[in-house]
């Protein structure tokens, strides 16, 4: 197993091993709903910083329970194997036992339930639904009798999820409330958290295939993933210009266009580049995932 593990550099079990499984550089897909919710809060005059730091660590539990599960179930449906393009799965490279991926799977959705029960405590029942359903999502993701992922319902999960149900919820847990402006709001976030799967769905295409992994690239072909990224990357976009315009945001809501920049050669790639080549596109949509929701949070606060 040691000569296994020696060319990535990690022990087995380590440290960084189980940092390797929480998959930090998709974390902003958590992070960032919670502060453009709060974010929007704050245009209400209404934020609450116990409601608000409870909803990111549950944010950040769910996502890595999320991680861990969509790792294991993988490995365990044939998915990852020698031929996965992606950065390394712990399951799959025999850094972490399947048994033990799949108890910090359990640990992370516990410790979710613990924030979800001082949000419920604090604001109603509702937000228990909602943590119900966000923990069963993402335990369904890849894994159950028909786990999302593989019958191409992954990116209406993750816009649904990690976009108006993590925004609008964080403006309920805040204010009691959900305004026309955290619903707006939600949009881009959902839209670029899906742009992040749908470069992953593009890398994976053929090993998708043979895995019976049937997500929307696998169904509809490469064109289709191509034509929804930009489509998703449009309509992140195209949110702040509409709130501008309609007055209800004022003209600091534009900042979230600095992030083009990141924005364009990402598009080119995913034009352009094949296989192993898109991690790189990957990370960067992550980062761009990262910088527009905070240059989007702080237009809101100004």
């Amino acid at each position: 197993m040691s000569q296994q593990t020696a060319p990535h550099g990690v022990a087995k079990d380590s440290f960084k091993a189980w940092l390797l499984a929480t998959r930090p550089a998709t974390l902003t897909v958590g992070v960032i709903p919670v502060i453009i919710g709060t974010a929007v809060a704050y245009t209400m005059h209404a934020v609450r910083v116990w409601p608000a730091l409870a909803a990111l660590f549950g944010a950040i539990f769910i996502q890595i329970g999320t991680n861990l599960a969509n790792d294991v179930f993988d490995y365990e449906k044939g998915a990852d194997t020698a031929e996965r393009l992606g950065p390394l799965r712990v399951t799959q490279t025999g850094l972490i036992a399947p048994h033990n991926v799949r108890l910090g799977m359990y640990v992370s959705f516990a410790l979710a339930t613990l924030m979800g029960i001082y949000l419920t405590w604090s604001s109603g029942p509702v937000i228990l639904l909602i943590g119900v359903l966000s923990i069963a999502s993402g335990i369904a993701y890849t894994g159950g009798p028909y786990p999302l992922g593989y019958n191409g319902l992954g990116d209406l999960f993750v816009f649904v999820f990690f976009g108006l149900v993590a925004v609008c919820g964080t403006v309920f847990v805040e204010t009691g409330s959900v305004a026309a402006l955290a619903v707006w709001a939600s949009l881009p976030v959902g839209a670029l958290a899906t742009a992040v799967l749908v470069v992953n769905n593009l890398r994976d295409g053929p090993t998708d295939v043979k895995a019976g992994k049937r997500t929307l690239v696998v169904r509809f072909g490469r064109t289709f993933g191509l034509v929804e990224y930009f489509a998703l990357i449009a309509l992140a976009y195209l949110v702040p210009i509409y709130l501008v315009l309609s007055g209800l945001l004022g003209r600091t809501g534009l900042l979230p266009l600095l992030s083009v920049p990141l924005a364009i050669p990402l598009c080119l790639s995913v034009l352009r580049d094949h296989g192993a080549v898109l991690n790189k596109t990957l990370a960067g949509t992550a980062k761009l995932v990262l910088l527009f929701g905070l240059l989007f949070a702080l237009g809101m606060v100004l």
